[in-house]
């Protein structure tokens, strides 16, 4: 019920936006983005693949995510030619807040903390409702438009209820520049001061003006 309620809270507070902010830039500042990955378990892969959605907005201080992991995770035991059943295949959602951790030119670090909800319980984690966590980066590719992240997660329910070893997966997502979801600020070109716009109206003016005149 404590997951349920900071879930609902957390999606209220990532929703709310101040009369001052126009919804254009709201729009202008989503970020859509698809891409590939896999789980894992401390030291080994689980074999699932994952399809990742995920929309950021509001400078990548938020994001909201849809996740299926398509086959059975699998954890083989050490030692040994056998392997566990840690999970069947399943879909799950997370929404979570992010904070920057550094910014290195077209690299950027980030750390996210959220709630995530799926539609299955299982050894990774008895509840269907975890608390999600992230580490990854967000890159830009020099003289590309393409924009991409590197992202490890962990949902688990903290040792709430047991099991919870935790599910464990990292995504590859990208995202092409698109006037469908706009531009992030930082990638609107400024008009060069130095061409003089407004000056060189002004002249034009003056002389056609001059021109006219006896």
């Amino acid at each position: 019920m404590l997951v349920q309620i900071g879930f609902f809270g957390l999606v209220g507070s990532a929703t709310w936006v101040p009369e001052s902010v126009h919804a254009q830039s709201f729009i202008d500042s989503c970020v859509v983005q698809v891409g590939l990955g896999e789980t894992y378990h401390y030291w080994a892969t689980t074999g699932s693949l994952v399809l990742p959605v995920s929309v950021s907005w509001s400078e990548n201080r938020y994001e909201i995510g849809a996740f299926h992991f398509t086959t059975q995770q699998l954890l083989p035991w050490p030692g040994t030619h056998e392997e566990r059943h840690m999970a069947s295949p399943y879909w799950g959602t997370s929404l979570s807040r992010r904070w920057h951790l550094f910014d290195r030119g077209s690299v950027q670090g980030y750390v996210g903390f959220g709630l995530s909800v799926k539609t299955e319980a299982d050894v990774l984690s008895v509840t269907k409702w975890d608390f999600a966590s992230q580490l990854g980066v967000r890159f830009r590719l020099h003289g590309s438009p393409l924009v991409g992240e590197i992202t490890m997660r962990h949902w688990s329910n903290a040792g709430i209820r047991l099991p919870n070893h935790g599910q464990d997966f990292a995504t590859v997502t990208i995202r092409l520049n698109s006037r469908l979801f706009g531009f992030h600020e930082a990638e609107k070109i400024p008009i060069d001061p130095s061409l003089g716009l407004n000056r060189t109206l002004a002249e034009d003016s003056s002389r056609l003006e001059e021109g006219l005149l006896p």
